[in-house]
């Protein structure tokens, strides 16, 4: 499965879950063995599935597992859910080790591992990222996964991702936990609104914080409003006063420099924001 330590606690992180020797090589990883700032642990499997049906992995998406060990996770994803999947393993021998087992398992088709290095290895065409990474690592891929495509989907056993904060929080057995989050659009700074009802013309300034984010709502002619809001990926929700003085919630998608939506009392109304 993936890669990190439970309860050892200096600088590493797992990879795999235990397997068979390799029938050409023979190689067998060995609980706790040192790899490059890290030491192998398997992972629940659990956790494992857990961490995919939370990421709701389909056969469209093509997902990294970053820190691959024996390439159980990518073997996962594209035995039960018929995914792509590309590992990501530092440890050549592992490497290896992790495409017999792909074979064996009737997915080398489907999955992909590569002997690299995870900061320096490209994968940004990712639609699902898979971690097991110790939070000195996490920290460190912060601004790379922040940075990925709107919508990416990310899981991570045990550990968060620095001050991101997760949208889920989930649980195998026997305690394990894993997080998960959806990267979301950029939206911080300054849009106009058309189509709001009862007012003209309208701002939005957004001071944005990962999926959250407060701005002032600025209403042709009228006081602003202090509002917070959220996104989902491309999703883009907030609630502000009407002309009356009614909440009104708005739901949207942003792409790029717009975003589009209706709101939640009167899907009807067709609101847009551009920067």
């Amino acid at each position: 499965m993936k890669n990190l330590a439970l309860g050892i606690a200096i600088g590493i992180y797992l990879t795999g879950c235990a397997a068979p020797s390799s029938p050409t090589t023979g190689y067998q990883p060995v609980m706790a063995q040192q790899g490059k700032d890290v030491i192998w642990v398997p992972t629940p499997d659990s956790l494992l599935i857990k961490m995919l049906e939370t990421a709701q992995v389909t056969s469209k998406d093509l997902v990294y597992d970053l820190g691959a060990g024996d390439g159980k996770i990518a073997i996962e994803a594209a035995r039960r859910y018929g995914a792509r999947a590309v590992g990501i393993e530092f440890d050549p021998q592992m490497a290896d080790h992790a495409r017999q087992n792909a074979k064996n398992a009737g997915v080398a088709d489907k999955v992909t591992i590569i002997t690299g290095d995870i900061f320096v290895e490209d994968f940004s065409q990712a639609t699902v990222v898979t971690l097991y990474l110790l939070p000195s690592l996490n920290g460190k891929l912060h601004p790379t996964l922040l940075n990925m495509k709107p919508g990416t989907r990310i899981v991570s056993n045990t550990f968060t991702i620095g001050s991101w904060s997760p949208d889920k929080t989930f649980y195998g057995d026997s305690g394990t936990v894993g997080y998960f989050w959806v990267v979301p659009a950029k939206v911080n700074g300054f849009w106009r609104l058309s189509g709001i009802p009862g007012f003209d013309q309208a701002t939005i300034s957004i001071v944005q914080k990962s999926q959250e984010f407060h701005a002032d709502f600025t209403p042709q002619g009228k006081a602003f409003q202090r509002i917070e809001g959220r996104l989902n990926g491309t999703t883009i929700t907030f609630s502000y006063a009407d002309a009356q003085g009614a909440v009104q919630t708005f739901s949207g998608e942003v792409v790029g420099d717009r975003f589009t939506g209706t709101l939640k009392g009167d899907p009807s109304v067709q609101i847009t924001g551009s920067r």
